[in-house]
C-alpha cells in the first residue's frame, strides 16, 4: 500500500504550494492513476513519494515511513527518465542492484524480465549505449528484481513500442492480480484506460476529483478528466 496523508511542499520562497494537504491511498491488488495537467503537482507528489523532495506531511509504503530501509526493500520506482549508471553493463547493473539490496535467489526474475523486454542480446552493453526504449526497459527491470509490493510508475510508456507497452501493461494487471499496490502518474490516459481501477485527479495543487471504475456509468475516465480540469480553465479565461 501507497498511503500519502497531508503532502506540502513549496518551492523556495513561494507562497503558492505545489502540492497542497494531498491525500490519497493506492490499494493492494490494485492499480491507481494519478492524474493532471501540467503544472498540477503530480511530479512534485512522486517526487515525495519517491523520497527525492523535502517535503511536510506523512508518506508511507506498505505501513513503513517512505524515507526507512523496511520501505526501500518493498518498493519499486520506474522514474519518467530512467535514472542508470552509464558506465555499467546491463549485466553489472542488475548485480550492482542485487548485491545493494542484498537479494537472494534473484537470477530467475532477472532472467525472466530479461526475456521479457528483450534485453538478452544487450547484456553486454553499457547503460549509455543503451536506446531510449531500451533505458526504459532495464530501468523497469530494476525496479520489478526486488519483487516490491508497491510499485511507482511515471509515464512508463515513454520510448515503448506498441508491442512493448502491451506487454507492460499486461504485467501491471498481473502485478496488481499478484497483490501490488500498483500507482501510475501519467497524461496518457488512453493507455490505462483497460486496466485502471481507481483514479484521483490533480489540478493547481490539490487533488479535485476521486473516481473509481464502475461509479461514472455514462462517461469515460478521459470525460471526467477534461470535464473536472478545464472547469477551472474556463473560469480562469473568463
Amino acid at each position: 500500500m501507497i498511503e500519502v496523508n497531508n503532502l506540502i511542499k513549496t518551492y523556495g520562497r513561494s507562497s503558492k504550494p505545489a502540492a497542497d494537504h494531498i491525500s490519497f491511498t493506492a490499494l493492494p491488488g490494485e492499480i491507481t492513476v494519478l492524474l493532471g495537467p501540467n503544472g498540477a503537482g503530480k511530479s512534485t507528489t512522486i517526487k515525495s513519494i519517491a523520497n527525492l523532495l523535502n517535503y511536510k506531511g506523512e508518506i508511507k509504503i506498505c505501513g513503513y515511513p517512505n524515507k526507512s530501509i523496511e520501505a526501500k526493500q518493498r518498493f519499486g520506482y520506474i522514474p519518467e527518465v530512467p535514472m542508470l549508471y552509464d558506465l555499467l553493463t546491463v549485466d553489472e547493473t542488475t548485480e550492482f542492484i542485487a548485491r545493494a539490496y542484498r537479494l537472494k535467489d534473484y537470477q530467475e526474475t532477472r532472467e525472466k524480465y530479461m526475456e521479457l523486454f528483450e534485453l538478452k542480446e544487450h547484456r553486454q552493453k553499457l547503460a549509455k549505449e543503451l536506446s531510449k526504449g531500451m533505458k526504459q526497459k532495464l530501468s523497469m527491470l530494476l525496479a520489478l528484481l526486488i519483487r516490491p509490493q508497491a510499485l511507482l510508475v511515471d509515464e512508463p510508456m515513454v520510448g515503448l513500442d506498441p508491442a512493448s507497452i502491451e506487454a507492460v501493461l499486461k504485467l501491471l494487471v498481473e502485478m496488481k492480480q499478484e497483490g501490488v499496490s500498483v500507482l501510475i502518474s501519467t497524461h496518457i490516459i488512453d493507455v490505462v484506460d483497460e486496466i485502471w481501477d481507481c483514479a484521483y485527479i490533480m489540478d493547481h495543487g490539490k487533488i479535485v476529483r476521486r473516481v473509481r471504475r464502475g461509479e461514472e456509468k455514462e462517461e469515460s475516465l478521459k470525460d471526467i478528466f477534461f470535464e473536472t480540469t478545464q472547469g477551472d480553465k474556463r473560469e480562469e479565461d473568463a
